[in-house]
């Protein structure tokens, strides 16, 4: 089974394509990704066992089995609140 773990900063993106076992689960190929980063020049800070993670998009679990072809996305921390971002750009626009 093939699947591609990637993870993104705003000036660079790191993509690790592994060749696994059928029915391994995201913490797995997580595993495998972070083998691979850690033997590379210049390896990305990541947080391994606590970033929160995805597959195409969609975030889930680490317990969930992958399926050929999946793209298995680590999410970086939200620099600011969604939230608070957007109170902040109301009060900027309702001042006179």
């Amino acid at each position: 089974m093939r699947c591609t773990v990637v993870f993104a900063r705003p000036e660079r993106q790191w993509e690790w394509r592994l060749e696994l076992p059928d029915g391994v689960d995201l913490a797995q190929a997580l595993a495998a990704a972070q083998t691979q980063a850690l033997s590379a020049s210049d390896p990305p800070q990541i947080d391994w066992q606590n970033a929160k993670v995805g597959i195409f998009g969609l975030a889930c679990g680490r317990h969930i089995r992958l399926s050929d072809g999946d793209r298995v996305e680590i999410y970086r921390p939200l620099a600011v609140d969604p939230k608070e971002s957007r109170r902040d750009r109301a009060r900027r626009l309702r001042k006179p």
